[in-house]
């Protein structure tokens, strides 16, 4: 009972990180944007965030406010190399990734290995000492509630607002979007400055909640999980939550497996998340069918005078 307990009550430090990844990735595909830089943002996020937080009198608030500009920034940097200047979509997210890892290998060494306080649970008196669940729904800290939050928003920006119904044009028939008087430039790069902002809470939180250390690479791929997470989801909001409490649950069990001793090879455990990654890539292939749900003009640059 206890390792169920505990598996629940750290689940969404493993699934925050995630879900809240694949929401800014969802903004920008949805856009017709192909972001594969996303582990490259998250890094640079989490480096902010540590600085911000040992530099500014241990402010978890403020370290996080800082990871969602660092987000911004990177992502309206990889923006306007992909929409202004219409650069190749996938070479320019990878490069962003080994952007991510050089920089901050470059500059964080000072905060680097450094314990961080982060965020703190909430506790509420009667609900968070209910058995089996009461920690995992009522003894989270503050943006895992937030995230929840962050889900319902998205979804009803895309699906019950005319921007959302612009930008979803705007992934699927630029051209007609176009043709209706939609600005299909300033969508996707405000798409993947806001989806980078997303993106930079995330690694925020890596640092600041799941994790509460920087180190180096210290995204392990999640940046790539994230990306299948939103093929998974089917590129839907509420999919995502889902799926990221499959992946978060898969990844915070494996401490837990760890601790009980159990004879299962340490590198078969790590490889894990993987694994599952690699089968959800082979679920969405053939349950999709070539992708038929992806808009159908994501990775595709828009010239205007192109338009017929």
């Amino acid at each position: 009972m206890d390792f169920i307990t505990f598996w629940l009550a750290s689940m969404p430090l493993f699934s925050v990180p995630l879900v809240v990844a694949a929401l800014g990735l969802i903004l920008n595909e949805r856009a017709g944007v192909l972001n594969l830089g996303c582990e490259g943002i998250m890094l640079c996020s989490a480096l902010a965030a540590a600085a911000a937080y040992i530099e500014f009198g241990n402010s978890t608030a403020l370290g996080l406010i800082i990871a969602i500009i660092a987000g911004a920034v990177v992502g309206f940097g990889f923006g306007f190399f992909v929409v202004v200047l219409r650069t190749n979509q996938v070479v320019t997210g990878i490069t962003v990734v080994f952007l991510g890892s050089g920089l901050t290998g470059l500059i964080g060494v000072p905060w680097t290995n450094v314990a961080l306080g982060g965020l703190q649970p909430i506790r509420i008196p009667g609900l968070t000492d209910v058995p089996i669940i009461g920690r995992f729904l009522f003894g989270q800290d503050p943006v895992v509630y937030i995230t929840i939050l962050l889900v319902a928003a998205v979804w009803y920006f895309l699906y019950r607002t005319r921007r959302g119904l612009e930008l979803r044009a705007v992934g699927e028939n630029p051209q007609a979007a176009d043709a209706d008087g939609v600005n299909v430039e300033g969508y996707r790069l405000l798409s993947a400055t806001v989806g980078g902002a997303f993106i930079g809470l995330a690694g925020g939180y890596l640092a600041l909640g799941s994790a509460k250390i920087f180190v180096f690479d210290m995204t392990q791929g999640r940046g790539w999980i994230a990306v299948a997470l939103v093929i998974f989801a089917r590129w839907m909001p509420w999919r995502a939550l889902a799926g990221g409490l499959l992946f978060g649950g898969i990844e915070a069990i494996i401490p837990r497996i760890k601790a009980l001793g159990l004879p299962i090879p340490q590198y078969f455990l790590e490889m894990a998340p993987y694994a599952v990654t690699l089968f959800v890539l082979i679920y969405a292939a053939l349950r999709l069918r070539a992708g038929q749900d992806a808009p159908k003009a994501l990775g595709m640059p828009y010239v205007r005078q192109d338009r017929r």
